[in-house]
């Protein structure tokens, strides 16, 4: 399979970004699956149903969330009726919406997508690994699942890659959200796991974090209160990881990270030109 997976959409330059590049590539790079966070995509402040609407519409098969989950109070109420999207599995037990969730693909392939939220310097969830645990045992890959793709929206590069290598051979990815830096560190694993410590994110990277850069320099220089931080306005840059798996097994054979506008050196998967 050939799989795509997104960061953090922040605002309307990374919707922008999404909705004008995105179907393109999914016809020439004959993409089997796509995955987007979209946890910062209405004004840098989690998603609404309309927003996330316009994601699947462009070509994602599944839309993941973080700590940003509901900042916009109509998710949840739509979450519910939402399979495609998916907040993280490790909230307590009663939290609205699904952490996980198995998706077929338009050519009929199965893939489990699992959104986990990491502890350290976050908001305190329930156990993340006993919850991966629980989800890839029941659905296991190879078995059940085509494919497995595990969406990590953690502060921490150290707890990152400790699920990387905990999950390495059982599952196609893990993939770090979250900081909306694209990392270098993309690889398969010894078991056979994709692996990145953080995809980056989708948005105007003439910014800070994907926000524009006066009132973020300002907290930093005064230390007081200010206006809301609203998200950059220029071009967005597409920034994620892309995923080819073996039929058999579900595991990851090639990797490639995928930074596509200005402001990064830009780079795509040439295995697939």
């Amino acid at each position: 399979m050939r799989l795509l997976f997104l960061g953090d959409v922040v605002g309307r330059s990374g919707r922008n970004a999404v909705i004008e590049r995105l179907p393109a590539l999914r016809d020439r790079w004959r993409l089997d699956f796509v995955v987007i966070n979209g946890e910062n995509s209405a004004g840098g402040f989690g998603i609404t149903e309309a927003i996330c609407d316009e994601l699947i519409q462009a070509g994602a098969d599944a839309v993941t969330l973080g700590n940003h989950s509901w900042d916009q109070r109509e998710t949840l109420v739509f979450i519910e009726r939402q399979p495609r999207l998916l907040r993280p599995v490790n909230y307590p037990p009663g939290t609205p919406g699904r952490g996980a969730n198995l998706i077929e693909s338009a050519s009929g392939q199965r893939v489990l997508v699992v959104n986990v939220m990491g502890r350290l310097y976050m908001d305190a969830l329930d156990d993340p690994f006993a919850a991966l645990d629980r989800e890839l045992d029941a659905c296991p890959l190879a078995q059940v699942a085509d494919a497995i793709i595990v969406d990590v929206h953690a502060e921490a590069t150290s707890e990152k890659e400790a699920m990387g290598h905990y999950l390495d051979g059982r599952a196609s990815l893990v993939v770090g959200t979250h900081t909306h830096v694209p990392t270098a560190d993309h690889r398969v694993l010894a078991g056979g796991t994709a692996y990145m410590s953080d995809a980056g994110m989708c948005g105007d990277y003439d910014s800070i974090l994907g926000m524009q850069k006066e009132e973020s320099i300002r907290r930093f220089l005064q230390k007081t209160p200010g206006p809301r931080m609203e998200p950059g306005f220029g071009d967005g840059t597409l920034s994620g990881i892309a995923v080819e798996t073996d039929d058999r097994t579900g595991l990851a054979m090639r990797v490639a990270a995928v930074r596509i506008g200005p402001h990064l050196e830009e780079s795509w998967p040439r295995f697939w030109d």
